[in-house]
């Protein structure tokens, strides 16, 4: 593979924690519609997009719904997520994740977003994090939802590097998957036994640095 030029990160789980923010709404409209959507049901919903998260939580409660009332209830989700994101702080990113941005740019390393959320701009905006990132592709600009390789892809071409130059961070199954299908390597933020296609894995930014980063992808 060739030199490390580019680092492209997921959003939700990777940068800051929004999973609580979506739960709280998908069990809300969960209750809703008469059952109960569990933490562990919400799993499921990881790096997934929202009308599949919907049809998911749809088979959960065996729920048959025609798609002008899967619409509303998708954007009625929306709304109440989007009041949760509204007040969220500088405080809420991940430990360890601004020194890490600080550091890459220290050594001239580009910086995208590669997310499915289609809020990623007004979460950014809220974290104060807009200004280290050199290219942002969310889920305005991509059709196609992880494991394709689409929002990585998009997002190495605006930055000006091949795939084989860029880095992706994932918390996510799919989102590994999509890295790997798009040809770049891929550093897993979480637990090693899920995450176990990633060519390593941390727990978290906390003391992560260029250096580390390039010694595990030896």
């Amino acid at each position: 593979m060739g030199a490390i030029s580019a680092c492209i990160f997921d959003l939700d789980g990777v940068v800051v924690d929004t999973a609580k923010y979506h739960y709280i709404a998908w069990k809300s409209l969960a209750n809703g519609l008469g059952f109960d959507f569990t933490e562990e049901d919400n799993e499921r919903l990881k790096g997934v997009s929202r009308m599949r998260s919907l049809e998911i939580l749809m088979e959960i409660g065996g729920v048959d719904l025609d798609e002008e009332t899967q619409l509303k209830l998708a954007a009625k989700k929306n709304e109440e997520y989007l009041e949760y994101i509204l007040k969220m702080t500088p405080d809420e990113i991940l430990p360890g994740v601004k020194d890490f941005f600080e550091d890459l740019k220290a050594k001239g390393i580009k910086i995208a977003l590669g997310s499915a959320s289609k809020n990623a701009m007004t979460i950014l905006n809220q974290l104060e994090l807009t200004p280290y990132f050199d290219a942002i592709v969310d889920g305005t600009h991509v059709s196609k939802a992880k494991p394709d390789p689409e929002v990585f892809l998009k997002g190495a071409e605006l930055l000006g590097y091949d795939p084989e130059n860029c880095v992706v961070f994932e918390d996510a199954e799919a989102g590994i998957e999509a890295a790997i299908n798009g040809g770049m390597r891929c550093v897993g933020i979480g637990s090693p036994e899920v995450l176990n296609k990633a060519n390593f894995v941390v727990p978290g930014f906390e003391g992560f640095s260029f250096e580390k980063m390039e010694s595990g992808l030896k």
